[in-house]
This record gives structure tokens, C-alpha cells and sequence, in this order.
């Protein structure tokens, strides 16, 4: 007889814990598919983080001024239509976004460092990316 109200407790916390993961689950898995159904032009970058211009390094400051006169740019590459292979900036079409180069002091090659900017007009891009591990990740620039 002094058993039974033991397992009973057991099965009320076994249950109480069960029901909280149930609802930590539906609770994420909700908001997943929200998220999934956002339409990335409600907020450029939204699913990244940011950086102000003033955080960005000289190099990249220069790089920002050079895109908002046209050039002209160090690289070849610069400018040219960059893929978003990736997927981790808002999904548009091909075309929207052009990457640059972010000279990395030291360096004789292009580096890790970009921009990468979308829009229409090139000097005035809708939004601009700052990545300094080659595409791995991207941080909104912010004014």
C-alpha cells in the first residue's frame, strides 16, 4: 500500500514532463513553419545578423563608398552577378545580388573577405552583405 502513491506520483510527472515537451515541440515546430513561409522581401537580411557600417573594416568602408560611385574596383570579379548557392540571404532571382571584394591587409590573393549587394541599380542597393568567411555567413551592413 505505501507503493502506490509513489507510482502514481510517477506517473503524474511522467506525464507533466511529457505534456511540456509536447509542448516545446509544437512551440518550435510552429514557429519553423512560419518562418518557412515568410516572404523573404517582408525585411531584407531579417534571417541574419547585422553589423553597422561604422563595425566594418576600413577595407570595407572604401569598398562601400566604391559601389555607391560605380567603381572602379581592384578585382575583375567585382561587380559580377553572385549566386546565393548558399541560400542564407533572401531568396531572389538570379541577377538581384553582385559581389566585391574586401581587400584583406597582407594578402596578394582576394581572400575570405566580401560584400554582396542586391537590387536593381548597383549604386543603390537595396541591401547590402558583409561576409569574411567566403559565403559561410552573412551579416546585414546597417547605416
Amino acid at each position: 500500500m505505501g507503493l502506490q502513491p509513489i507510482r502514481a506520483t510517477k506517473s503524474r510527472v511522467g506525464l507533466v514532463v511529457g505534456l511540456a515537451l509536447s509542448a516545446v515541440l509544437a512551440t518550435s515546430l510552429s514557429t519553423m513553419l512560419v518562418q518557412a513561409r515568410t516572404p523573404s522581401s517582408v525585411l531584407p537580411g531579417s534571417a541574419v545578423a547585422s553589423v553597422a557600417y561604422t563595425g566594418l573594416p576600413p577595407q570595407g568602408q572604401a569598398v562601400m563608398e566604391q559601389i555607391r560611385q560605380g567603381g572602379p574596383f581592384r578585382y575583375e570579379k567585382d561587380g559580377t552577378v553572385f549566386g546565393n548557392r548558399e541560400r542564407l540571404l533572401p531568396s531572389q532571382k538570379r541577377g538581384y545580388y553582385r559581389e566585391y571584394t574586401v581587400p584583406t591587409p597582407g594578402l596578394r590573393h582576394r581572400g575570405a573577405r566580401r560584400i554582396v549587394c542586391g537590387g536593381q541599380q548597383p549604386r543603390s542597393p537595396d541591401a547590402c552583405y558583409y561576409t569574411e568567411d567566403h559565403y559561410s555567413s552573412f551579416r546585414l551592413i546597417v547605416q
